[in-house]
């Protein structure tokens, strides 16, 4: 099923356009030039959608995954030999921006997608029913409301299974039959119509995050029919400080926040976030540490990943624009890190002011000494 070019157009009302819109020139592009051989059923080589995501500067490809290419290579052979793909690591480490990469470019599309929790039912994975025309014709094909997966499986595409470690035990297990032999059986339906057979380029990603709580173990005859790849946090500094500004600067644009970060300041919160989630120190931090001796900060028990670092970015602008028409400082920073701080234990927010109080002092810079004097700023 193909998509015309003035269907991908993005829409300037959308708040988060899927990636196939979004990257739309750069998929065409790609898909023009790519002579590579393709497994079947895919709409791009395996070196093409490497390209796509890790990004090729010399054809003028953005890098969309700041990850390890490895990892990116290994979840597209996966793929590949039809096996089911597993993301799992930390909330906030880009598993869902990696699925919906990888979707996009192997698929066309990346909105093929289930949405795991304790709610989903098994009638939202497959298939279900319009009732007014069940009751007035019976089933029948017409009356037949197809699920992502069915979906899928019927026009060869990858469907993505966000958090399937949030879904009851039992809805899960729905896969087993899905994933072995590629088949939907319907049995309210005669015929060809009860059997749907997945055709190439059928498969599914999967994400599941090990820090939450309320997470249902897979069984171990769902885990067989799945490759695991855990998907880290970002190591280094300054990469991961790349990454906050250029998506808060893409946040605070689509927010009309006209005023671009602080560079400084983003510094600033990039190294505190990565002190508190580490238990590191001062001398552990940024650029703009200390060589100070002493003790390191208390480890936090929110998940202090580099998507709550770019929404606490985004949260700063706009606090400093639409109030003060300027860009965040250290004091919106303080007022905007209690909502992060705070979100799983109490316990943490005392933990945070101990960091203000001890740690932020050992840091050298005006940005850090800013970011002391507005310890009390801290609500809670």
């Amino acid at each position: 099923m193909s998509t015309s070019r003035q269907e991908r157009e993005p829409d300037p009302t959308l708040q988060r356009p899927p990636a196939e819109i979004r990257y739309a020139e750069e998929l065409a592009a790609l898909r023009a030039t790519d002579r590579d051989p393709r497994p079947p059923g895919w709409e791009s080589s395996l070196r093409a959608a490497r390209r796509f995501i890790v990004g090729d500067e010399a054809a003028g490809l953005s890098r969309k995954f700041v990850g390890d290419t490895a990892l990116v290579e290994r979840a597209l052979v996966t793929l590949a030999t039809n096996r089911g793909l597993l993301l799992v690591g930390e909330p906030g480490t880009a598993k869902s921006l990696l699925s919906e990469l990888i979707a996009a470019a192997v698929s066309g599309t990346s909105t093929l997608t289930v949405q795991g929790g304790a709610a989903t039912t098994e009638d939202q994975i497959k298939y279900g029913w319009n009732y007014a025309l069940l009751v007035s014709e019976g089933p029948s094909a017409r009356s037949l409301v197809p699920a992502p997966m069915l979906r899928g499986m019927a026009e060869g595409r990858v469907v993505r299974f966000e958090e399937i470690t949030r879904c009851p035990l039992e809805v899960q297990d729905s896969l087993l039959s899905l994933l072995s032999e590629r088949v939907v059986a319907i049995p309210e339906l005669d015929g060809p119509d009860g059997m749907v057979f997945a055709r190439q380029g059928f498969n599914v990603i999967a994400t599941a995050n090990t820090r939450d709580r309320g997470v249902n173990e897979m069984s171990a005859a769902l885990k067989r029919r799945f490759n695991f790849e855990t998907v880290f946090p970002i190591a280094d500094l300054a990469t991961e400080l790349a990454l906050v500004e250029a998506e808060a600067s893409a946040l605070l644009r689509r927010s009309g926040v006209e005023a671009p970060p602080d560079p400084d300041v983003l510094e600033v919160l990039v190294s505190t976030f990565r002190e508190l989630r580490s238990g590191g120190g001062a001398a552990a931090g940024g650029r703009t540490a200390a060589g100070g001796g002493g003790g390191g900060a208390d480890r936090l028990g929110a998940v202090l990943s580099t998507a709550e670092a770019v929404s606490v970015a985004h949260a700063m602008g706009v606090r400093a624009w639409f109030l003060r028409g300027e860009a965040g400082g250290p004091a919106d920073l303080v007022s905007c890190l209690a909502g992060t701080a705070a979100k799983d234990s109490p316990e943490d927010l005392a933990r945070l002011r101990r960091y203000l109080e001890q740690q932020v002092p050992r840091h050298r810079g005006p940005h850090w000494q800013a970011l002391h004097a507005a310890r009390h700023l801290l609500a809670g």
